[in-house]
């Protein structure tokens, strides 16, 4: 008798369950984080506990300037992620769709997208200043490359026998476009905007930190930064990962409901 595969036999455990299997890891980071501070292990000066961080946060909340930082951060966000995104897609179809483009732009864009991010600061700083502009044009150059690179490589992957139907059909290029290549394109163009939408958040913590200060997570934790106020840099921390977090589920959801037309 064959023994049963055991990771092909589904868990018993019910599904709730299992998901909050991933959150020993960060309880456990936290349970960690509050005994080294209340024990003195860490100078709470460096450490503060979470009680701290959770009354600083409270006072935050009450002076209206955490809400205020907050949506600041995500209005930047949104903004560079949009332009970067509708950017990358026009620029990955027409290297996708256009053999002449692929051959000429192409190779510089491969060698373009080697250069780190950050090294693009100086630059951005001097076109468009240190001010909102120049942060919005950072995110939207972080959105870009992810997007461009995967609706790209999307249009190229349209299957040779559909893309021959529709030319035997003699479809036009707007509807070849709408009916072979974007339906075929569509799965890497969302992992194209999903990787984005990271690569956004990243560069709009980044711009913050880097540029002007100014209303903004990224300015919270340079003004804790400044003032050695630990408690509003940790908040500021906790806020990035607890953001990033949502937006990535956010993302994934999405992904997932957009494309549930491709299992039916």
């Amino acid at each position: 008798m064959s023994t049963p595969d055991l990771a092909a036999v589904p868990s018993s455990r019910p599904f709730p369950a299992r998901r909050l299997d991933g959150l020993v890891p960060v309880l456990a980071l936290l349970a960690g984080w509050e005994i080294a501070s209340r024990s003195g292990l860490v100078d709470p000066k460096l450490l503060p506990s979470l009680l701290s961080v959770a009354g600083r946060a409270g006072r935050e909340l009450a002076e209206g300037r955490l809400a205020i930082d907050v949506v600041a951060s995500l209005a930047r966000d949104i903004a560079g992620f949009g332009i970067g995104s509708l950017a990358g897609i026009i620029f990955g179809l027409a290297l996708g769709l256009s053999r002449t483009a692929d051959r000429l732009i192409g190779p510089s864009f491969n060698a373009v997208k080697q250069i780190a991010i950050f090294a693009w600061i100086p630059l951005i700083s001097v076109w468009f200043g240190v001010g909102e502009e120049a942060k919005i044009a950072f995110i939207a150059l972080a959105a870009f490359t992810p997007v461009a690179v995967n609706t790209w490589e999307g249009a190229r992957a349209a299957p040779p026998k559909l893309v021959e139907v529709a030319r035997v059909l003699e479809f036009g290029r707007w509807r070849s476009l709408r009916l072979v290549i974007l339906p075929a394109a569509l799965p890497a163009i969302f992992a194209g905007l999903h990787l984005g939408l990271i690569n956004a958040w990243l560069a709009t913590v980044g711009a913050e930190y880097f540029m002007t200060v100014g209303p903004g997570i990224g300015g919270l934790m340079t003004e804790g930064r400044e003032h050695f106020h630990m408690d509003l840099v940790l908040l500021g921390v906790l806020l990035l990962g607890l953001i990033g977090l949502a937006l990535n589920t956010l993302a994934t959801r999405l992904e997932a409901r957009a494309l549930r037309w491709r299992h039916r």
